[in-house]
């Protein structure tokens, strides 16, 4: 899956520890940064992870 232009969040750590995403025609990618092109990548639709964005930015997922 090298041929998709992947980002790194900008939250990630010194460590690595981050995941990557990348957009296709309907499909929103997802990826450990730390596998790089061996990572498994996750597909989900936009829609889906926007909501997951959203929750996430809106402190959804703190303990």
């Amino acid at each position: 899956m090298s041929e998709f232009q992947w980002k790194t969040s900008s939250r990630s750590t010194q460590g690595g520890q981050c995941v990557q995403t990348a957009g296709r025609c309907g499909a929103a990618l997802i990826r450990d940064s730390r596998l790089g092109d061996r990572s498994p990548v996750l597909s989900v639709a936009p829609a889906a992870f926007g909501r997951f964005v959203d929750a996430i930015k809106s402190g959804g997922f703190q303990r």
